[in-house]
């Protein structure tokens, strides 16, 4: 039995895209134009952790996860859960596995909640009274005993994610990926499934975790990989991928105007290592981060450049690096683009 969750060793994923030779083009003349998705990646996931997997948007994460929980096959390398070949015996994988994928409907709507758990007990060999008492036990912890008899098409957004997530836990596997698993929820219902997590992991299952929020991956993980472009770009524990940040600072400039031009002015200022900037619309003005390396006169650049474009600025403030930092840092955007 292997001391990993989960090993993925040399991973690649390579897509066939058609492009057309020209504008009256045939389909059957097509180019075929191979794009790699994810470009031989290595990371293993440690048991009763949680792993954090993040990425932009198109950087292979998602893409990984599919392969990871066998709905998508590998061009070539390896995938193992708990020692097992995902491509070689994908249904005994099946059974180590709970999986919540985001924006697919992991359970049927049409059915009640407690329908579908007895359904998925039964798929995974689960009868009679042991698969009664485990819905009933599952259905009260995530508070959808009172509902349980309401088809899920009735459920909100977070009754969906708990049913979701008990059907995951259903044949009680030692290994769940949660893919957003917040995505979409109010604060309040984010905040208890997010408890929910830290209960599974009590537990001493292991949680593989994707997410677009970077307080809940600095929360939540234990350990966390970027992948940006196909590629594991890092790959460490929160606080050490922080500290990794020590010599760069981020200065946060709060002012009434900002765009591309006045931002490609900033980037050309020496030791300036990166700019992103987002609209706060509560405070109707633009937030800007600017990570810059040891540089005596780099504030003071800054500063003067932006002035000099006729923009006020209403507030500037030096802080301590952030995970969202340490991500802009590395892949040069945020985890939303």
């Amino acid at each position: 039995m292997s001391s990993y969750a989960i090993e993925v060793i040399n991973l690649k994923k390579n897509f066939v895209v058609k492009k057309k030779k020209g504008f009256f083009a045939k389909i059957k003349n097509r180019e075929k134009k191979i794009f790699t998705a994810v470009d031989g990646i290595n990371f293993n996931v440690n048991k009763g952790e949680i792993f954090g997997f993040l990425g932009p948007n198109g950087a292979g994460k998602t893409t990984t996860i599919k392969m990871i929980s066998t709905l998508l096959r590998p061009t070539s390398g390896t995938v193992m859960v708990n020692g097992i070949d995902a491509v070689k015996n994908p249904i005994d994988v099946l059974k180590n596995l709970g999986t919540v994928l985001a924006g697919e409907r992991s359970v049927y709507w049409k059915l009640t909640g407690r329908e579908n758990l007895l359904y998925f007990a039964a798929m995974n060999g689960i009868t009679g009274q042991v698969a009664k008492d485990k819905t009933d036990y599952l259905l009260k912890r995530f508070s959808l005993y009172k509902r349980a008899d309401e088809t899920v098409e009735k459920y909100s957004t977070g009754m969906k994610q708990r049913i979701a997530l008990a059907k995951a836990l259903i044949s009680e596997p030692e290994i769940i990926i949660l893919d957003e698993p917040t995505s979409g929820l109010d604060p309040q219902s984010a905040r208890n499934l997010r408890e929910v997590i830290l209960e599974i992991k009590k537990e001493g299952r292991t949680i593989l975790l994707t997410t677009h929020y970077m307080e809940e991956a600095d929360l939540l993980s234990d350990r966390i990989a970027i992948i940006d472009h196909g590629k594991i770009i890092a790959l460490n524990t929160p606080q050490n991928l922080k500290e990794g940040l020590n010599k760069t600072n981020t200065v946060t400039v709060e002012l009434n105007n900002w765009d591309e031009g006045i931002a490609h002015k900033v980037k050309e200022i020496p030791f300036v290592k990166s700019v992103n900037s987002k609209f706060n619309d509560n405070a109707r003005e633009y937030e800007v981060k600017i990570h810059i390396t040891n540089g005596s006169n780099t504030v003071s650049n800054i500063i003067s450049t932006i002035t000099a474009s006729n923009i006020k600025i209403s507030n500037f403030r030096s802080e301590e690096p952030t995970l969202e930092d340490v991500f802009i840092n590395l892949t040069g955007k945020s985890l939303r683009e």
